[in-house]
């Protein structure tokens, strides 16, 4: 397994609005400024789909990221299962103003466990830019 984490500076229901709608998903999920999510699907529910499409921008290369929600607990976990059966944890904790964030999942046979650590480290850094730096995020 391969666990990410990082610290956020807002408040647990801004954190968890932009983690989960589509509008916000396309303007944060990406690891470098090469790549771009093009299109994300969010049915945030046990059983309910996701679908984000990524590729850079020179569009090289690309892929979807989808899989189905096995677990949610609004503003505290979101469990997954992706298409390929890999399975993926979120959780979510509050302290005070701030919100830990800890990805943990199941790294893929293709890429190096080093890559993709440092793939969706840089995400999860994204988000805390984009979520500290939005002030109107409704």
């Amino acid at each position: 397994m391969i666990s990410v984490q990082t610290i956020i500076n807002a408040p647990i229901a801004k954190v968890w609005e932009l983690w989960t709608l589509p509008k916000h998903i396309v303007k944060w999920n990406y690891p470098s400024e090469d790549w771009q999510t093009t299109d994300a699907e969010n049915d945030l529910k046990i059983n309910g789909k996701f679908k984000y499409s990524m590729q850079t921008k020179d569009k090289s290369a690309g892929f979807d990221f989808e899989g189905i929600y096995t677990d949610v607990k609004a503003f505290s976990l979101i469990e997954y299962k992706l298409f390929d059966n890999r399975t993926g944890t979120i959780r979510f904790e509050e302290n005070n103003d701030a919100v830990k964030l800890t990805e943990i999942f199941e790294p893929n046979v293709e890429d190096s466990e080093d890559m993709q650590r440092g793939w969706c480290q840089a995400v999860i850094d994204h988000f805390k830019t984009y979520a500290e730096t939005n002030q109107n995020y409704y």
